[in-house]
């Protein structure tokens, strides 16, 4: 899990994912044929397939996995050195309270965010009741107004920080959306011996802003078959109804019928769940009313393609204590790797 903990903690906000993109590279290095950047940002990867010589063409496959995580960018630093920030990405305010954040200035500061207001010793009963919103928040940095001013500046990236963790069967941190699937992916092509595919592995950028990486990629990659690998909502906590849940936690890879964004083509979703059957692969069926993923913007770039998402469930999903079980990530590892050898 090491790999998966340095992507945990390697910060890369939609836009700067340059961070990750670097983490990916070193990981990656030697797997593939041709590695390009392109003008957006996304880390584009090819593996040629291995065919006897005069078989024409082979067939086009891309897997995006997106680099980027919720965040925020400084969008103003008050005269007492008080950082206001605006978020990128679907934050939950409940979750932002008393939370340590990483500023990405001229330098790497450490600094806490809170919403403005009185300490709790001194709040009326209207305070207490009061529901916060990220317009309320701001961040500490511990440094003299002059200081901050002159190491941070309006764009800067900032992250919430929690250390990576191994809490009983999960491994848990801020991030795994997406860097779990970003470690999926990477994991199965390195198990990938042979294919009769061209596979375009692509880490895509700002996907939390609106999959703004992917339709581009796509567009550059035309791909036969596209395939997001992405994380989903494990439903198996207290509050849940049964009838609600999108995936459960251990009980293996997601392959996604449909979401907020796209619909899987059928022929893709059976052939998923023949491979993951015949490898004895631990699998469940993933309807998700709302939301998305990459599949969202590849299924409509151009021409349009043949799309599906495969995805981790996880546990608590937008916050920095997401959880995801090793056996469901080994599950997603084996499955893309499978599918691909076919």
């Amino acid at each position: 899990m090491e790999f998966l903990k340095l992507l945990s903690e390697t910060p890369g906000v939609p836009g700067r994912e340059e961070r990750v993109r670097e983490v990916i590279a070193r990981e990656i290095e030697g797997l593939f044929d041709e590695t390009r950047v392109d003008a957006m940002g996304n880390l584009v990867c090819v593996k040629r397939a291995t065919r006897a010589p005069g078989k024409g063409p082979a067939p086009k496959v891309m897997l995006a996995a997106h680099m980027d995580q919720i965040g925020f960018y400084v969008k103003h630093v008050d005269d007492k050195g008080f950082v206001r920030v605006h978020n990128v990405g679907g934050f939950d305010p409940r979750n932002l309270l008393a939370n340590r954040v990483l500023v990405q200035g001229k330098k790497d500061m450490l600094g806490v965010m809170n919403p403005a207001g009185k300490p709790v010793h001194l709040a009326t009963e209207e305070d207490r009741r009061k529901q916060y919103q990220i317009p309320d928040f701001f961040v500490d940095l511990g440094l003299p107004a002059k200081k901050v001013k002159e190491l941070v500046s309006v764009g800067d990236p900032v992250t919430l920080v929690r250390e990576f963790s191994a809490i009983g069967d999960y491994a848990c941190g801020q991030a795994m959306d997406n860097r779990a699937a970003v470690w999926v992916l990477v994991r199965a092509m390195q198990r990938l011996k042979r294919s009769l595919y061209d596979i375009y592995a692509v880490f895509t950028v700002q996907e939390e802003v609106g999959l703004r990486g992917a339709g581009p990629a796509t567009f550059g990659c035309e791909p036969d078959i596209a395939i997001a690998l992405d994380t989903c909502l494990a439903c198996d906590t207290p509050g849940i109804p049964e009838d609600q849940a999108v995936t459960l936690a251990g009980k293996g890879v997601g392959i996604k019928v449909m979401d907020g964004a796209s619909i899987s083509d059928r022929s893709l979703v059976d052939s998923f769940v023949n491979v993951a059957k015949k490898e004895k692969i631990t699998y469940q069926l993933e309807l998700m009313p709302v939301g998305g993923t990459d599949a969202g913007a590849m299924q409509r770039s151009r021409g349009g393609y043949k799309t599906i998402t495969i995805s981790v469930p996880t546990r608590y999903i937008h916050t920095v204590t997401e959880m995801v079980h090793r056996d469901d990530l080994h599950a997603a590892r084996n499955l893309v790797a499978a599918w691909l050898a076919q």
